[in-house]
């Protein structure tokens, strides 16, 4: 007689929020107890779940690990009285550091734990700041089935332990992930885990986590794959794009036979997603996961009549709701009446509270206690209009957005975009002073290919478009000089975006972008200014990360920098 052995087992997508121990271990325990409800006996949790990821420097506070550890025990007696196991993502030590461990949990007592192999240490990864790597081979015997547990970058190479794992005889790879977004991550990942499997034969499970955290957002995307050696991959199960979600598989070996993925029915389905709906739910949970888990009761911003600060308070109005967005139109002699029709019109069609204060005659006092200075011979510059009367009017605005959310006890969010911050095209104080950036990685490009579709959206929906259509259609200006419009001081934001994908997010050379069909001066041009504001950016809010390359950890570069990039 063939025997059988088979249990139920769950992906538990959670978004847990970092350096909360007591939190993060009430919401495994509650998670177990919903899949222990639908029939599961095993639940497998991401990578770093109870510390959250990236913990960063907690992992330096003696205090914070003495905590972890006592937020594990108290766990792991909780999980003892409820009856259930479940494999989650932490931290173990030995007499020589950290490791990025998982751990499988029976019956209340810890069989044991995995360390990670392999510690990425390039883009917005630090981790072999904090752990050492693992390089102990160790199958963990589950219901008469041998699991392996990886954890995150383990499977983002041939070799290494999936490799030593399968010659050890594991039957199921469970790994644990805390992997970021960037447009098109998910089929990156399926890819990945379909080269494993292609190269060993294993189902393999990938529970990765969900949620912001600072300038990261984690997508989700968990999955459940099997196949055969050298063949293409068949996937089970898919866990939705950027929600928390619980997806279960009947795990089945059939003696003689490998271990099989069966999805537990009836299961929601997975939508497919367009480029503009991936970003657009990224950008949304980055800044809800920001307000939330600091405390913020709700945003301010300034509202111009133009395209970034249309599509951030829309954005804005989507995350939080209406009631917890305020914006201010703050006019001088230089903004337009379509500014002011236009953000009226937004606010309304939003529902968002709208506040308008003049800073002309502000403009003119500062500019008054000023004149002697600027009449003064020995002043660089001399006495005529210049960029200093422009800058005056941001930084003006700033105070004044500063105050309000100071008062209502909201963060301030700014509205610039990768385009500008990137040449600096931006007043550092002014329209840069803010707590955290929407669209700091989103090129102007992008910016309207979002307003556009956010506004196909609301119409397929019966509703009417957010985005005031004169708003998609004018030329782009900053309204700080009579007629002023951004191509007086930039190339054409397609060839802009070009020059920026290639020399920022690429670090293509000159050469390569004339090579490109990019006119060499306007390319030097632009070099010259991405690296002469460094300083600008260093000092800038954080904001959503949504490429491989934004500013922030994954761009460090010297302030004092003397490399000649042209």
């Amino acid at each position: 007689m063939t025997s059988k052995t088979q249990f139920i087992l769950a992906i538990a997508q959670v978004n847990p929020h970092v350096g909360a121990l007591t939190a993060n271990g009430q919401m495994v325990l509650a998670v177990a107890r919903r899949a222990q409800a639908l029939g599961a006996t095993l639940v497998v949790f991401p990578e770093l779940v109870l510390t959250g990821y990236p913990p960063e420097d907690l992992l330096h506070k003696p205090l914070f690990l003495q905590q972890l550890a006592a937020t594990e025990r108290h766990l792991h007696q909780e999980l003892a009285a409820l009856g259930m196991d479940v494999i989650y993502g932490t931290v173990r030590r030995d007499g020589e550091g950290l490791f990025n461990a998982g751990v499988l949990v029976q019956a209340g007592q810890e069989v044991g734990f995995a360390a990670k192999w392999r510690l990425p240490n390039y883009s917005v990864f630090d981790e072999q700041r904090y752990f050492k790597p693992g390089e102990t081979v160790r199958l963990f015997p589950y219901r008469g089935i041998a699991l392996g547990i990886t954890i995150c970058e383990d499977v983002w190479h041939a070799g290494g332990p999936l490799a030593h794992l399968a010659a050890a005889g594991a039957e199921l790879i469970l790994n644990l992930n805390a992997s970021p977004y960037h447009m098109d991550k998910h089929r990156e990942r399926e890819a990945v885990v379909g080269q494993r499997i292609a190269e060993h034969g294993l189902p393999i499970v990938y529970v990765n986590q969900v949620g912001g955290q600072d300038e990261l957002v984690f997508d989700g995307g968990s999955f459940a794959a099997y196949g055969e050696k050298s063949q293409a991959m068949t996937l089970v199960a898919r866990c939705h794009f950027c929600a928390e979600d619980l997806r279960l598989l009947q795990v089945v070996r059939t003696e003689g036979q490998p271990v099989q993925l069966v999805a537990q029915m009836p299961q929601e389905p997975v939508p497919e997603r367009s480029p503009e709906e991936e970003i657009y739910t990224a950008l949304c949970l980055g800044l809800r996961d920001y307000v939330r888990k600091n405390g913020f009761s709700g945003v301010v911003l300034g509202l111009s009549g133009g395209i970034d600060s249309a599509l951030t308070a829309v954005i804005c109005a989507d995350t939080l709701g209406a009631d917890q967005v305020e914006v201010l139109m703050m006019p001088s002699q230089f903004t337009a009446v379509d500014s002011l029709e236009d953000a009226a019109e937004q606010a309304r069609i939003l529902g968002i509270r709208l506040s308008e204060i003049s800073i002309e005659t502000l403009f003119g006092q500062f500019r008054t206690q000023l004149a002697a200075l600027w009449h003064d011979t020995t002043t660089a510059g001399g006495s005529g209009e210049d960029v200093t009367d422009e800058n005056i009017q941001p930084r003006i605005r700033a105070t004044l957005l500063m105050a309000v959310a100071n008062k209502r006890r909201k963060l301030l969010i700014t509205t610039g975009n990768k385009s500008e911050m990137s040449v600096g095209y931006a007043t550092l104080y002014g329209d840069m002073a803010g707590g955290y950036s929407v669209l700091k990685d989103v090129l102007k490009g992008l910016v309207y290919r979002l307003a556009e579709a956010r506004n196909q959206w609301a119409v397929a929906r019966g509703e009417m478009p957010p985005i005031p259509q004169r708003v998609l259609t004018r030329a782009p200006t900053a309204e700080l000089r009579p007629n002023q419009k951004d191509s007086d001081s930039l190339p054409p934001y397609p060839v802009l975006d070009q020059i920026l994908e290639l020399y920022v997010e690429q670090e293509k050379s000159v050469q390569e972008m004339v090579a490109a069909g990019i006119d060499r001066t306007v390319a030097i041009q632009v070099i010259e200014r991405v690296d002469r504001n460094e300083y600008k950016r260093r000092q800038a809010p954080p904001g959503v990360r949504i490429t491989q390359r934004a500013f922030g950890k994954d761009r460090r570069y010297p302030l004092t920098n003397g490399f000649d990039s042209r």
